[in-house]
């Protein structure tokens, strides 16, 4: 039995199908009974908890010989890395109770730094805490999702503008959360890592400016895409003016100048380099398809 989180939204709901695709056993873990529903449908039994209750957590955790994890941001908090850490130890103490043997947790590029990367910080505190559990680990460190892109897709097809607080010719790697969720259920489907934890940094088919994305996108929508850097000050009014909190949107604002000056990239130092199949094209193509 594998137990997976996160299926309302993009990675866990790719685990789950992959893992139900292959004849395994699924539960799926929702807070709400109604978004269960589906997934009863496809034959996953559905346990209700948040993941911030460790009891109702632990119980819907007994008996997986592994589980995929993650933290998902409340973008209203206005302390999250509190709030995460909050969470972060109802999980582990959940993965205590129900002795899970493995756990596949989503994390990010950057998250073996302590500072410096911003709103990233709070999975290198995951990655942390959830190491001291009993559980072995394998930690998916994700680079630059795609769907971050998703946003600015109006801009895109309306005025020809891709709006970014990325320098514009820094080529960074990027994923799509389909290949987050297929890489996450290929591990659970390996097994626990041979030592008490294992890092796997998992990237596109191919790295990425957001030049090069103006570019792509200019093919996909068949007109041509201009570049908009915006300075990284530009950030907080940016984020806030869309309804984050400013305490997010400060953290976000770290990222960005992390990303720019090199800090929120792979560590390599024996962590398994996995890469995706789905490029920027095909991503974009179907992103405005939907």
């Amino acid at each position: 039995m594998f137990v997976v989180a996160g299926v309302s939204g993009n990675t866990g709901s790719v685990v789950a199908d992959s893992l139900l695709a292959r004849g395994k056993k699924v539960r799926v873990v929702v807070r709400d009974a109604a978004k269960g529903e589906p997934w009863k449908k496809k034959g996953a039994e559905v346990a209700i908890a948040a993941l911030d209750d460790a009891q109702a957590l632990g119980k819907a955790l007994a008996g997986a010989e592994g589980a995929y994890l993650l933290s998902p941001p409340d973008m209203g908090a206005t302390d999250f890395l509190a709030q995460r850490k909050k969470t972060l130890d109802a999980i582990a103490e959940a993965i205590d109770a129900a002795k899970v043997p493995h756990v596949v947790f989503l994390s990010s590029v950057g998250a073996q730094h302590a500072d410096g990367t911003g709103i990233i910080k709070s999975v290198h505190g995951a990655e942390q805490r959830l190491g001291r559990t009993s559980a072995k680990t394998s930690f998916v460190r994700a680079a630059y999702f795609l769907e971050n892109w998703g946003a600015v897709l109006g801009a895109v097809t309306g005025a020809g503008h891709l709006p970014t607080f990325l320098p514009p010719d820094l080529r960074i790697p990027m994923v799509a959360s389909k290949d987050i969720g297929l890489v996450a259920a290929n591990t659970l489907l390996e097994g626990p890592p041979s030592g008490k934890s294992q890092i796997l940094e998992l990237a596109g088919p191919k790295d990425y400016s957001s030049r090069d994305l103006a570019e792509v996108l200019a093919k996909v929508v068949g007109k041509p895409v201009e570049l908009q850097a915006a300075p990284t000050d530009a950030v907080v009014p940016t984020f806030t003016g869309f309804g984050i909190s400013a305490n997010i949107a400060e953290l976000f604002r770290q990222m960005y100048v992390g990303i720019a000056d090199g800090t929120v990239a792979f560590e390599g130092n024996g962590a398994r380099q996995v890469r995706g199949s789905i490029d920027a094209e095909t991503f974009f193509r179907g992103a405005l398809a939907s």
